[in-house]
This record gives structure tokens, C-alpha cells and sequence, in this order.
């Protein structure tokens, strides 16, 4: 078995929230303690990663991926960018990343006009970025706002727009953890597939996969995953299932 996981809030947990007292920390940054897991997630994480292969698929950049730190070594797979980026033992597939670029291309005049729509917007009030030429990304005081700028000035026929807290990001519509992970099926043909997530990002990937976990509190969210309730964190019942359903 195959497990797809996001990251953020599906697997690792910033410091603000609230985990419980039983965690270690995986991720530093500039000398913060800012993300952590669960004794329990690291319990079931080791046991996970000896019976199936973990895959982790995330919007972040491979440099943002690579503070992470599970103390359980590095994976074999994991896809960067929103599937952009494919990491092999950590290292780069250019080829990956290159048919990422042509799988994109028709929508790079439309990223183009989304950077210049974000730096005239006033609501914005952090950089906007070009990830990688494959997605933009920003930060706004008022994201429903900018969220609706955007989708009232873009073709959404190429591109989606989407927020997730203060964070605001325009995406061409074939850069989608679903694609990426139909893309890396064929390094395993015979192998079932789990996913796990907690966004709106993360929905064509459980679509793709055989089976799915996410919060109840998910939007349009596959009629068939197995829900988690705010009482219960998502990676320990996303890992369970996946350790029940590989022994």
C-alpha cells in the first residue's frame, strides 16, 4: 500500500496548535520551534513506514519540505509544489519538473496577470511569488477579498483560486495533488493507495485514491473518506488505518 499525506495539519502541526503536551518537534526555523507531531504519530509513523511506502505531497517549496524533520530518516518519494516537483531520496527529477513546466505553460499568461492583479491589491501586504513558474503565491489582510478579486478577474477555466488563513494562492488547474499522484502511479502499477488531508488542495488527491482520510469539517470532500472529529487528530487515525489495512 501507498500512503499520499499532506503535511500542514494533516501529518505536522504548527506550535499554534494545540497537540497536547506528548510532542517533538520536526521542523526549525530560524531557531523557532515551529512545527511538531505527536508521540503518538511518531509511534504509528515508525510502524507505517515499515509495512508501506509514505509519500508526502504539499504545497510547500522543496526548501520549505526539506526543514522537516520526522527523526525517521528521509522518503524514497515526495511531491513538492503542489506536484510540481518530484524528490527521489531528496534529490530533484528534472524530468518531472519539466513536464510539470508543459503541463502549466497554457496558463502562464494567466499567472501573469494574477501577480500584477495581487501587487496592485492594498489588502495584500506580504510578497508575491512565482513558485517555481508553476504557481503564485501571497499573503492578504483581507484573503476573502482578495480571494474574490481574483476570481472576478481571472479565467477559472485555467486557473483556481484558493485561500487558506491569510495565505492566497492562484493555480493552473492541471497542477493538482490528484495529477501528481496519478503521474507517480506508475512507478507502483499494482500497489492500493490511501490519502490523507485537511484542504481543499488535497480533495483530487483523495479522489484518486482507493480510499481517504480528512476532517469532517471538509468541504466537498469524497461521500466515501473516513472522517476524523475535531477530538481526534487527523494523523493518528490517518496512520492507524493505514497500518490496519497494510497488516
Amino acid at each position: 500500500m501507498i500512503l499520499f499525506t499532506d503535511l500542514d495539519n494533516t501529518l505536522i502541526y504548527a506550535y499554534k496548535h494545540d497537540i497536547g503536551k506528548h510532542k517533538r518537534c520536526v521542523e526549525i526555523y530560524e531557531g523557532r520551534q515551529i512545527s511538531f507531531i505527536t508521540e503518538k504519530t511518531y509511534e504509528l509513523l515508525k510502524k507505517a513506514s515499515s509495512l508501506l511506502t509514505i509519500i508526502p505531497v504539499t504545497t510547500r517549496t522543496v526548501e520549505q519540505y526539506n526543514r522537516i524533520d520526522l527523526g525517521l530518516g528521509g522518503f524514497s518519494y515526495a511531491l513538492a509544489c503542489n506536484g510540481g516537483v518530484l524528490l527521489k531520496n531528496g534529490e530533484e527529477d528534472n524530468d518531472w519538473y519539466r513536464e510539470s513546466q508543459q503541463l502549466v505553460a497554457y496558463a502562464v499568461p494567466e499567472l501573469y496577470k494574477a501577480e500584477h492583479i495581487l501587487k496592485t491589491d492594498s489588502n495584500v501586504d506580504f510578497e508575491v511569488r512565482s513558485i517555481r513558474g508553476l504557481f503564485i503565491f501571497t499573503k492578504s489582510r483581507e484573503p476573502d477579498k482578495t480571494e474574490r478579486l481574483l476570481k472576478g478577474e481571472l479565467d477559472l477555466g485555467l486557473v483556481g483560486v484558493y485561500s487558506n488563513g491569510a495565505k492566497v494562492y492562484v493555480v493552473p488547474n492541471t497542477l493538482n495533488k490528484g495529477l501528481a499522484c496519478e503521474r507517480l502511479k506508475k512507478y507502483f502499477p499494482d500497489e492500493a493507495f490511501l490519502a490523507g488531508g485537511d484542504s481543499e488542495f488535497d480533495i483530487p488527491m483523495m479522489i484518486a485514491a482507493d480510499a481517504a482520510v480528512c476532517p469532517v469539517s471538509l468541504k466537498n470532500r469524497p461521500e466515501t473518506a473516513v472522517t476524523v472529529s475535531s477530538g481526534e487528530l487527523l494523523s493518528d487515525r490517518m496512520l492507524s488505518l493505514a497500518v490496519s489495512l497494510s497488516e
